[in-house]
């Protein structure tokens, strides 16, 4: 039976009397892109810490490749970029990329940098200045940089949209479909679920604490009697329509 890229079984998370999420069981096989979509505190960010070992499960299980994700060898097949990323501010754009290289354990290539960054629309001169200089969409897009050269198998991004003006997004997205096409496995957050339709297998519903959907968009649309994901989205965080879909 193939090992899934990521497994949530009955993950709960509490801070005192307040539940973050719960009961959560959710799969993630490789090679499959899922779009994790909530509001604002839905609880996306605090499940991804938990999967990534930055915060602990009140209860339940993660696992990675069919390792449990708190052992350092679970997440050597794992690249990550966080909400609002800022790189070190007192490297340059290429320092941090020299950086994320080594701790990738990859040689430095700058002529795939140059390839990455012309991808992201992304100024190869913003490269040579202090990072704590660059703009927060240029910012973002060296964050990206580092994650999508990183050779992993497992690519976890927290709302890697954010801050990229149309022509970066629809560069990323181009791209992240070729690395679809080349066996990667993708599981970012979002709210917005355009990005979803365009890029996923599947798409997760998070709110209040809930994971309120979780399957195809196009079922997702059926399910909900709507004409596209977004209505279809609206319609679920809008009800208190019970979970369906989660596997």
């Amino acid at each position: 039976m193939p090992v899934s890229a990521v497994q949530f079984k009955r993950a709960t998370k509490r801070r005192g009397v307040k539940v973050v999420f719960s009961d959560l069981d959710l799969t993630l096989a490789e090679g499959e892109f899922l779009g994790l979509a909530g509001v604002n505190g839905a609880g996306k960010t605090s499940l991804m810490k938990c999967l990534l070992d930055l915060d602990t499960l009140t209860s339940g299980e993660i696992t990675l490749f069919g390792r449990q994700h708190g052992q350092v060898a679970a997440r050597q097949h794992l690249a990550y970029l966080p909400e609002k990323f800022r790189p070190p501010g007192y490297l340059s754009g290429w320092e941090f990329l020299h950086f994320m290289s080594q701790l990738h354990g990859n040689t430095f290539n700058p002529e795939q940098i140059r390839t990455v960054v012309k991808i992201l629309d992304l100024e190869i001169t913003e490269l040579d200045k202090l990072t704590v200089r660059l703009s927060k969409g240029t910012a973002q897009k060296l964050g990206l940089a580092g994650c999508m050269m990183s050779g992993k198998r497992l690519l976890v991004m927290d709302e890697p949209m954010s801050g990229l003006d149309p022509v970066a997004r629809m560069s990323l997205q181009s791209h992240l479909q070729e690395l679809k096409r080349q066996g990667v496995t993708c599981l970012f957050t979002t709210h917005l679920p355009a990005e979803v339709e365009r890029l996923c297998d599947r798409i997760a519903i998070l709110h209040q604490g809930e994971l309120r959907y979780a399957g195809s968009p196009v079922d997702c649309n059926r399910y909900f009697n709507a004409v596209n994901l977004e209505q279809a989205y609206l319609r679920c965080v809008g009800s208190k329509g019970e979970k369906t879909g989660a596997a």
